[in-house]
């Protein structure tokens, strides 16, 4: 006979449809074999800042995203933006002020800046420029909160200006457009030639977007405890954590020590091999063509959910980089038999020791950098590999005429 069926949500996005009379026995039968933690990562917010978010894709299949489908669009039009201006640096002062004038006087936007910019005295000291800069709203880096406050992010510089910025923000990153006026540029495809344009493109909400996943880093640091029979001093802040949002990389070396650094790698909560060698590598897709790619990794691109955990010269030939999800947690701890402490740092800032008993857990942050794309996120990371790192350039070989095949 007929049986009616009826769609039964599960875990917010799954859907069954199921017989209404054994709705009680799925149920059951889901639950016993679900899994504690997911492969995939955290699913990623689709708001960023306050007025700015992800356009829906209606055909979007479990919240995936054709890359070039990823879209900016704007709750209520944008008021407020941040500008990134690499300190000293006085290549960037005349675009820097060309910006700031048309943003102001175009656009009629409030314009964020650091106070340390406008204490450059290239800046300070110019009267035509004064009017402008008491326009400002300024802040102070871990000093004032402006997560709130800012609709998008531009950033004047190179790649360094793009890593300062996703630091500013350890919950929703506002978009962010990068304009190339560094040494490499790989995270800043727009030229700033045509800046009125593509911010006037970006204002109205037409634009792709990238999300760069970034890590969400905790440290802690451990009690007091003999270690080889020698007794390790208190430290201040002992049990104490503190939190970080990376975008490219976590890295722990043997700092100034001469020694191998020896650390145990955690993977859910299972050691799965102890480093020994001069550091390790963990980075997220965006991070994967940094550092980690000058060790040997491949190179991720950004809309992968994984990371990437590659050593640093090895003491081991077999030791290679490796791509785990995104979903997993890792945990860095130095060994019970380590000669010397480690270090690390976060994107290369924070630098910090670690000794026994402290430990480092890393995990996919749900919070990543919404980076504005020139064309697609497709195109612009392969034109990146060509223009910044010269992939795959080579002489060509030449033709082989049949003549020539007799020799």
């Amino acid at each position: 006979h007929s049986m009616s069926l009826e769609p039964v949500s599960m875990s917010g996005d799954l859907v069954v449809e199921a017989p209404a009379f054994d709705l009680t026995c799925l149920c059951v039968c889901l639950r016993v074999f679900r899994r504690t933690q997911w492969l995939h990562g955290p699913s990623p917010v689709t708001t960023f800042g306050p007025k700015a978010c992800m356009l829906q894709n209606p055909q979007a299949v479990m919240h995936i995203q054709d890359p070039a489908s990823q879209r900016l669009t704007w709750n209520k039009p944008p008021q407020s933006v941040l500008v990134i201006k690499k300190i000293r640096d006085t290549a960037l002062l005349l675009p820097f002020k060309e910006l700031c004038t048309f943003l102001t006087e175009v656009k009629n936007m409030l314009v964020y800046v650091e106070k340390k910019v406008l204490q450059d005295p290239s800046i300070s000291a110019d009267e035509n420029f004064a009017a402008i800069t008491k326009k400002f709203c300024t802040f102070r880096e871990d000093l004032d909160d402006i997560s709130n406050r800012v609709d998008f992010i531009i950033c004047l510089g190179g790649d360094g200006t793009l890593l300062y910025a996703s630091s500013l923000f350890q919950e929703s990153v506002p978009p962010v457009i990068a304009f190339h006026l560094g040494s490499l540029g790989f995270l800043t495809p727009f030229k700033f030639d045509t800046y009125q344009s593509q911010l006037t493109q970006v204002i109205q909400g037409n634009a792709a977007l990238v999300l760069r996943s970034r890590l969400r880093v905790r440290v802690t640091k451990g009690s007091s405890e003999k270690n080889n029979g020698l007794s390790l001093i208190n430290r201040e802040g002992e049990g104490a954590a503190e939190e970080y949002q990376v975008l490219n990389e976590v890295v722990v070396d043997r700092g100034p020590s001469s020694y191998l650094s020896n650390v145990d790698l955690f993977l859910d909560g299972h050691l799965i091999t102890t480093v020994q060698g001069d550091g390790l590598i963990v980075s997220t897709p965006t991070g994967s063509t940094a550092y980690a790619v000058a060790a040997g990794a491949s190179m991720i691109h950004p809309n992968v959910p994984a990371i990437m955990i590659t050593p640093i010269c090895p003491h081991s030939l077999s030791f290679r980089p490796i791509v785990v999800p995104a979903g997993v947690q890792l945990k860095i701890m130095l060994s019970c038999d380590a000669r010397h402490t480690a270090w690390v740092s976060f994107d290369g800032r924070k630098r910090q020791e670690i000794c026994h008993g402290d430990s480092i857990t890393i995990t996919t942050s749900c919070f990543p950098v919404p980076s504005i794309c020139f064309r697609d996120p497709v195109n612009d990371w392969f034109e990146s590999l060509a223009q910044c790192l010269h992939w795959n350039v080579r002489k060509r070989q030449s033709y082989l005429s049949p003549e020539d095949d007799d020799y």
